[in-house]
C-alpha cells in the first residue's frame, strides 16, 4: 500500500480495472446463478429473449468475467510483495547457512542426531518460512483459480508438511537446506513479472531466462544430488532407518516429482522462444481455470509474460504454462 503502489504509478501502471459490462438483469442472473460461460443453445435463447446478436451477448460475458479480474496494479503489487519477502528470506538463508558447517559437509545434518542444538537464528528462519506458507495455502483459495491449482495446493501441503515434521523432530539442519535451495529462483520469477506488468519486455524476458536456468540447475541437479542424497543415503549410513525415514523422504521425493512437472513446462516455453524468437504463451499461467475461449482468439502474444487485453499477465507460482489464454 505505502511501497509498491506508489512505485507501481510512477512506473505509468493505472489502477483502472477491465472494460465493465452493460447493466442487465437478465444476464446478471443468468451469470450469477447459472453459467458464467454459457453455451450455444443457452446463448441462442438468450439471444431471442433480449433480442441482442450473440455476438455481443459473448462479449457481454466475456466483460462480465473480467471484471471481477484484479487490475494488473493489484497483480503488481502482490508480486512485488512476493519478490521482496523471497529476495530477503533468501539472503537471510544464505547468510546464515554460509557459517554453516552442514552447508559444506552434508554429513552434518545427521552427526550427533537428534541431539543438536536450535538457535534462535535456526528457530526465526524457520517460523517465517512456515508463516508464508500458510499463507500461501490460504491465499490460493481467494486468488483467481489457476490452472496448476491442484499442483500448487499439492505443493503447500509437502512444503508446510516438510517444514513442520523437520522441525518436531529436530532435522533442521537439512531442512534449512532445502529452504534455501527453493528460495533461489523463486524471487527471480516474481522479478520477471514485475517487469511485464510494467511493460518492460526484455527485462522481463531476461529475467524470466535467467529463472529457468537457476529453476533448473537447483531442482533437477542440486535438489537430487545434494538434498536427496544426503537424506536418502548419508542418513541411513550414519544413524540407520529411522522411524520417520520412510515419511520425510516420501515428502521430499514428492517435491522432486513437481520440480520434474514445473522444469518441464520450463524447457517447452523456452523451446518456443528458440524456435519463434519469442515465447509467445505459457504454459502455466494465471488464467482463470473455466478459461475465456474468445481472448484467446483475440490476444496479442508478446513475449514471456505477455498479457491480456485486460492487462493481466498469465504466469504465477513456479512455472510458465502451456497456453497463456488471457493472464
Amino acid at each position: 500500500r505505502f511501497i509498491a503502489k506508489p512505485c507501481a504509478i510512477n512506473l505509468g501502471i493505472q489502477d483502472s480495472g477491465p472494460h465493465r459490462a452493460q447493466p442487465n438483469a437478465i444476464l446478471e442472473k443468468v451469470f450469477t446463478s447459472i453459467t458464467k460461460s454459457p453455451d450455444g443453445k443457452r446463448l441462442e435463447g438468450l439471444s431471442k429473449q433480449l433480442d441482442w446478436d450473440v455476438r455481443k451477448i459473448q462479449r457481454w460475458f466475456r466483460h462480465r468475467r473480467n471484471q471481477d479480474k484484479p487490475t494488473t496494479l493489484t497483480k503488481f503489487c502482490e508480486s512485488m510483495w512476493r519478490f521482496t519477502f523471497y529476495l530477503s528470506i533468501f539472503f537471510y538463508g544464505i547468510r546464515f547457512l554460509w557459517t554453516a558447517p552442514w552447508f559444506w559437509d552434508t554429513r552434518q545434518c545427521w552427526y550427533n542426531y537428534p541431539f543438536q542444538p536450535l538457535t534462535s537464528r535456526l528457530y526465526y528462519y524457520y517460523i517465517l518460512e512456515l508463516a508464508f506458507y500458510w499463507s500461501l495455502m490460504f491465499s490460493q483459495f481467494t486468488d483467481i483459480k489457476r490452472k496448476d491449482f491442484l499442483i500448487m495446493f499439492v505443493h503447500h501441503l509437502a512444503t508446510i508438511g516438510l517444514i513442520t515434521f523437520s522441525y518436531m523432530n529436530n532435522m533442521v539442519r537439512v531442512g534449512t537446506l532445502v529452504l534455501c535451495l527453493h528460495d533461489a529462483s523463486d524471487f527471480l520469477l516474481e522479478a520477471a513479472k514485475l517487469a511485464n506488468y510494467a511493460k518492460y519486455q526484455r527485462l522481463c524476458d531476461a529475467f524470466f531466462m535467467l529463472f529457468g536456468v537457476v529453476f533448473i540447475v537447483t531442482r533437477l541437479g542440486i535438489y537430487p544430488f545434494w538434498i536427496l542424497n544426503t537424506t536418502l543415503f548419508e542418513s541411513w549410513e550414519l544413524i540407520g532407518p529411522y522411524p520417520s525415514w520412510w515419511l520425510f523422504n516420501g515428502l521430499l521425493v514428492t517435491l522432486q516429482v513437481l520440480h520434474v512437472i514445473w522444469s518441464y513446462l520450463i524447457i517447452r516455453t523456452a523451446s518456443k522462444a528458440l524456435v519463434r524468437g519469442k515465447v509467445s504463451k505459457d504454459d502455466r499461467s494465471d488464467v482463470e481455470s473455466s478459461s475465456e475461449e474468445e481472448d484467446v482468439t483475440s490476444n496479442s502474444t508478446k513475449g514471456i509474460l505477455s498479457t491480456s487485453s485486460n492487462g493481466s499477465n498469465r504466469l504465477n507460482g513456479h512455472v510458465a504454462s502451456s497456453q497463456w489464454t488471457g493472464e
